[in-house]
């Protein structure tokens, strides 16, 4: 196959343009802040769940919270009732030390309740506690989100912007190069991960990174300029004189 010389040299320009096209289009895809990104929200969303769970937990404290209330209530009411009775004078003797014994027994009962209930309480201000802590870490998370967001976005539309600038470029110079080079360099770089053509540079191509023997090069070099070589290696077009 031949070509011009000029037309090797700017499907070389191309496979230029399309090497950093995939560069780029790599950063795009590896941007720190992309798993930033993953690793934020995956403990947002930990932080969400602790919170969730942790409500969940102080609605079934605080209804044993008032449980506990409702048994002091009770134990209350029935030392009012025996020490009004007490108060009274209206018992017998008897009557009158089964009802103090009642009331000791009682107010035994009533600090054991207390206790209980104090636990509990306590155990509700943890709870509250730890929800507020995490509902910080959350907004804390969120905010961070956000930020590693906007940076994202602004990286994205840099790299978007060279994108379409290089691919502007290798359009005008595509329109310059002969349809069948073109289509054969389409063709070695879609089997070829990515690279079409190479330049010959002290005796390697750049697109293999491979020392051309001896024998080649002098083959080559006694080849019409015109003449479109191929690496024997790699398959890439091997533009000389680039």
């Amino acid at each position: 196959m031949k070509a011009s010389l000029s037309d090797q040299r700017q499907i070389l320009d191309v496979a230029a343009f399309d090497q950093k096209t995939t560069a780029l289009n790599h950063t795009a895809s590896t941007l720190p802040e992309l798993a930033e990104l993953v690793s934020t929200t995956t403990k947002s969303h930990n932080a969400r769940d602790l919170r969730i769970a942790a409500e969940t937990e102080l609605s079934d404290v605080k209804r044993e919270l008032l449980r506990a209330e409702a048994d002091v209530e009770q134990i209350v009411t029935r030392i009012t009732r025996d020490e009004a009775r007490l108060s009274g004078g209206s018992a017998s003797p008897k009557e009158l030390e089964q009802l103090q014994h009642e009331v000791g027994t009682l107010n035994s009962r009533r600090s054991e309740l207390e206790e209980v209930e104090l636990e509990i309480m306590m155990r509700v201000d943890e709870i509250k506690a730890r929800i507020e802590d995490l509902q910080g870490q959350e907004a804390a998370f969120t905010e961070q989100i956000n930020e590693l967001n906007i940076r994202k976005e602004n990286a994205l539309a840099r790299i978007n912007g060279e994108l379409e600038s290089i691919a502007k470029e290798r359009t005008e110079t595509l329109a310059a190069v002969s349809p069948e080079l073109i289509a054969l360099y389409e063709k070695i770089r879609s089997t070829n991960n990515g690279t079409g053509a190479a330049a010959l540079v002290a005796g390697a191509c750049t697109g293999c990174h491979l020392s051309i023997n001896t024998v080649e090069l002098k083959r080559i070099s006694e080849i019409s300029e015109d003449e479109v070589v191929r690496c024997e290696e790699c398959r890439c077009i091997l533009v000389r004189g680039a």
